[in-house]
Parts: structure tokens; C-alpha cells; sequence
């Protein structure tokens, strides 16, 4: 089994050839290719109710994720590890002129052989080291190294004490429908087979933390995100008599220079530290061109956490937002007067307050103000707004809280803070409960033992730093903490919804031993071959054997 490289690199390079860009039918053609594969191992065939193509739910694409597991002979326990890995991909629009070839890792490497590259880049194609194609790194091997294991130990389950299972699901990339419809059959596995799941391994990619980083991360745990976002109104003024109103432009560029990178936002546990958040959107919300000023903006921000819930999120970006708003009056007050003085015209007292409140406590005001007439025109509303399947969950959510908006007795100026996307849970895996215990102490030895036959440092680190599906198979918020997104998403129930109940029944820890490379979601993607097809597996068999045989 530890011979693993040239069958992972056949086994990448098929998978990487079927382009399974997120949203489009390859999804449902790779997951169809996989299924095929896995029924063609004797031991699935031997037992096929074993291996299940399940189609998401809720979902408006058709795709299907794959799920397999073998039953281990050599102890029969119902302990069962998983092994996490998405089939889609990001687009291929950034390879350019070299897009034909972006899934077809010889093509795109010979080609690249005539263009001008960054000298890194360049030094890694020259190296034979490497290999590149959109999806190598991001997670097309990670997944490879997945049914490489799962079909060793299909040909030898008198290997294992307990149970191996695959999870190959897809859009990943997007709204997770894939890890979260596989939760229910997971569920429905663990009552019909009485699985116990005592840990998960992820196998997305890894890469440097800064230039000159070589070392090749394991992660125990994953950040979390979210996607906290502003409807933000001002006063409507023709642009003549622009003093006359209050652009809400003018307003979102100071809260984007208050939020975006601002050290204050990182949240630091165990000592590592977020990313800041930065802008993902901003813009106005007018549908056409005139010379009135804007009635609202909407603007949406990353922001990663590591120990803080949503709820404290929603708590510091609500006083960031009030510093930003008094900010920007100030300086509209200043400029005001500098033009009242340059064109001799009378300074007329700004009224306006800095005004700021979360869409929670807008909507229990207009429930308060309008009742139920309310409360039904919005459930129509929003009905009628989900037949528009141009938009997206962030910006079906910023509609409902203009429409809401029209509602509000005083259209004064304000921020208006919600959430207007999926929530991906932070974990934290710290060693609290005797599963956590377990899976920390066997990834210890696993790296103890295979350090020595790799020349690069593995380290482990507390959070996997990119989204991942890593957050859909443990919860570490409470009740509270998710009430916080529930109740701030507009879209929550209509648009978009996430039953975190079956999260908490799943509730493994879960750590990431996936390939190593650079350029994820760009056009340079490409992984570091040994690490990634010897060491990957190689680590990976000895958490699941530890995790298993431990008592």
C-alpha cells in the first residue's frame, strides 16, 4: 500500500480530466465516474449496498456525492473513521488563452513550457517534482488518496479493527449542499449499521503560510466563517444640490475602510490568529443610471473566527459600524462647512445620527410597529422573490431587507447589519473529550513515525485556515451562538437553511492531512508530488489504524 505514488498519480490525473467545475453538469458526470470506479472493487460488488450515489436535497442543480465504506474483519467494532474529500472544483476562466487545457495536467505543462512565468513557477515546472491542472491541489489528489486507501482495505478488511468510510461530496465550492445532504445518509448508515464515528480526516490541500514557509501543515480543526453584511440607506438628493442628501456610497466607503484589514477584527485562540476581513462586495443598489444619488448600498464582508461565535461577531461589527457612521458625518459636517464658506451660502445644521441596528432588531420593530400585516407581506415576498433564480443567497437576502426597509416609520439613515450567507462553524479538536483524545495522540505517532522518511518539517496547527467542509461534521457554538445566524439571515428558512441538528448527531472530530502545494483557485495550481502522493496516504493510514486499535 505505502507504493502509492504512481497509482495516485494515474488516479489524480483521471479525476483532474473530468472537469467538475462547481454548478455545472461535471459535477454529476465525476461523481457518476467515481461511483462506476468503486462498484468495479470485487468487494463492492460482493456487497453493493455498501457504496451509495445519493443525490443532494434542497438543491437546485442535480449532482451527488458518494459514499463507501468497508466493514473491518480483524476486530469487528463499530468504531468507523471517515475520510472527508470534495469532487468539485473552482472555475477555469483565470488559465486564459490555456483554459482548453486546465484539466489535462501534460497538455497544460507543455504548453506552459513556451510561456513566460514567474521564476518560482518556472523552477517547479522544470523540477519534474511537481504537477499541474486545475484541481490537482484543490482536491482532486486529496480524494485520489482517499480511494487508494479505501481500496487497500476493501482487498484486506482483516487489516482493520472497526470501519473505513469515504465521503466524496460535491459543491464544496459553493453552498455545501454536498457535506450537508450527506449528513442525513450518514445518519441513517450510523442507526442502520450502529457506526460509531470517532474521527474524520479531511483531505484538502495545504500550502506555505508566508515566502519562504516550507513547512507541510496538518490541521486539528478548521476556522470559521462568515459573511456579515450592510444594507445601508442614506437621503436621496439630486447631485446639483448634493449637501441636500446624504450619499449611502459615501457611507459604505467608510465602513470598508474600517472593517477591511483592520487587526482589531482578528481573532487570535490557541496562538494563532485570523486573517482580517475584507471586502467581498460593495456597491448601490440603483437599477439604472440617473442623477439622483443612491438610496441604499450593500456591502458583504469575509470574516474568519477561530474562538468568537456569531453572536460576538455581530457584537463588534455593530460598534465598528457606529465608529464608521459618526466618522463619516463628521467628515461630511467638515466638508459641508468648507464648501458653505467657499460659495458664501448659509451652513444648515446636519440632523442626521449615526444609526445602526442588526436586522434582528429591525424586524422585531416592524413587528412591533405593523403586526402580522407585516409579517405575512414579507412571507409573500420573499415566496414570490425565490422564483428569481438569477439571485443569490447574498443578494435575495439584501432585497428582503430593502423591502422590509419600505416598512420602517423613520427612513432616517441607518446601517442595517445580517447575515446573508452560509455560516461555516468554527472547530476547535483540543483534546476535551476522549475522541478528540485519541485522534490527537494517533496523529502525534503517526508524524513521529513517518517524519523521518520526509525532508521536509510537518507540523500541526489548531485551525485549517481555508473554508472547507471540515465545519459540517462537528459543532463547537452553542445554541446561542447559532440563534445569532438564524435570526439575521433574511433568507433564513426560504433561501437558504442548515439543519445544525444534524451536525451536532454526527459531531466527530476532524482533522486535514491533505496534499501540499501552490496556487489553489489560480492558474499556477499545482502540488508537490512525494509529500503529496507517498506522505499524505502514508500519514493518513496511521490515524486510522491508531484511531482504530485504541482502546
Amino acid at each position: 500500500m505505502l507504493n502509492s505514488r504512481e497509482e495516485l498519480l494515474f488516479l489524480t490525473k483521471q479525476l483532474v480530466e473530468v472537469e467538475s467545475i462547481v454548478n455545472t453538469e461535471g459535477e454529476k458526470e465525476l461523481a457518476q465516474a467515481i461511483y462506476t470506479l468503486l462498484s468495479s472493487f470485487p468487494y463492492f460488488k460482493e456487497n453493493p449496498s455498501y457504496i451509495i450515489k445519493q443525490q443532494t436535497i434542497n438543491d437546485e442543480q442535480e449532482r451527488y456525492n458518494v459514499i463507501a465504506f468497508v466493514k473491518g474483519t480483524k476486530k469487528p467494532s463499530p468504531k468507523t473513521v471517515l475520510l472527508m474529500g470534495h469532487l468539485d472544483t473552482v472555475g477555469i476562466d483565470d488559465f486564459n488563452h490555456l483554459k482548453n487545457k486546465a484539466c489535462n495536467p501534460a497538455e497544460l505543462m507543455e504548453a506552459l513550457q513556451s510561456e513566460e512565468l514567474p521564476p518560482l513557477v518556472a523552477s517547479h515546472l522544470q523540477s519534474s517534482q511537481y504537477l499541474f491542472g486545475r484541481g490537482v491541489l484543490d482536491m482532486k489528489s486529496g480524494v485520489a488518496s482517499h480511494i487508494h486507501l479505501l481500496n487497500y482495505y476493501s482487498k484486506h478488511p482483516d487489516q482493520l479493527e472497526g470501519n473505513l468510510m469515504v465521503v466524496i461530496e460535491c459543491d464544496e465550492e459553493d453552498g455545501s449542499h454536498g457535506i450537508l445532504s450527506a449528513l442525513k445518509e450518514l445518519k441513517k448508515l450510523k442507526e442502520q449499521h450502529q457506526f460509531d464515528y470517532v474521527a474524520a480526516i479531511n483531505a484538502d490541500f495545504v500550502s506555505p503560510l508566508y515566502q519562504g514557509d516550507e513547512n507541510r501543515y496538518i490541521y486539528k480543526g478548521t476556522v470559521g466563517k462568515l459573511l456579515p453584511s450592510f444594507f445601508i440607506t442614506g437621503a436621496e438628493t439630486h447631485v446639483g444640490s448634493c449637501f441636500e442628501g446624504l450619499d449611502p456610497n459615501f457611507l459604505a466607503a467608510e465602513l470598508t475602510r474600517t472593517i477591511n484589514y483592520n487587526p482589531e477584527l482578528c481573532n487570535e485562540a490557541f496562538g494563532e490568529t485570523t486573517v482580517p476581513p475584507v471586502s467581498l462586495k460593495q456597491t448601490d443598489l440603483k437599477p439604472t443610471y440617473t442623477v439622483q444619488t443612491a438610496l441604499s448600498a450593500f456591502v458583504y464582508y469575509n470574516f474568519f473566527i477561530h474562538s468568537w461565535s456569531p453572536e460576538d461577531v455581530l457584537d463588534k461589527l455593530k460598534q465598528q459600524a457606529e465608529l464608521a457612521f459618526t466618522n463619516a458625518l463628521d467628515e461630511y459636517k467638515k466638508r459641508y462647512l468648507q464648501y458653505c464658506q467657499a460659495s458664501k451660502q448659509p451652513y444648515q445644521e446636519v440632523v442626521w445620527k449615526p444609526r445602526v441596528m442588526t436586522y434582528e432588531e429591525m424586524q422585531q420593530l416592524l413587528i412591533e410597529e405593523h403586526g402580522d400585516v407585516y409579517v405575512v407581506h414579507m412571507e409573500n415576498f420573499k415566496a414570490e422573490l425565490k422564483q428569481d433564480l438569477s439571485l443569490d443567497t447574498r443578494m435575495f437576502s439584501a432585497k428582503v431587507v430593502e423591502e422590509a426597509w419600505k416598512w420602517m416609520p423613520d427612513k432616517d439613515p441607518a446601517m442595517i447589519l445580517f447575515y446573508s450567507s452560509l455560516y461555516s462553524p468554527r472547530i476547535e479538536v483540543t483534546g476535551k473529550d476522549d475522541k478528540e483524545t485519541i485522534l490527537i495522540q494517533a496523529l502525534d505517532e503517526a508524524i513521529k513515525k513517518v517524519q523521518p522518511s520526509y525532508d521536509y518539517p510537518i507540523r500541526t496547527k489548531n485551525f485549517f485556515p481555508y473554508i472547507s467542509d471540515m465545519s459540517f461534521v462537528a459543532l463547537s457554538d452553542d445554541e446561542q451562538g447559532i440563534a445569532a445566524v438564524t435570526s439575521n439571515n433574511p433568507g433564513w428558512g426560504v433561501k437558504h437553511f442548515v439543519n445544525y441538528q444534524d451536525i451536532r448527531d454526527i459531531n466527530v472530530p476532524v482533522i486535514n492531512i491533505g496534499p501540499y502545494g501552490f496556487d489553489a483557485h489560480k492558474q499556477f495550481e499545482r502540488l508537490e508530488q512525494t509529500y503529496s502522493f507517498e506522505i499524505v496516504p502514508m500519514i493518513t493510514n496511521e490515524v486510522i489504524q491508531g484511531v482504530l486499535r485504541s482502546r
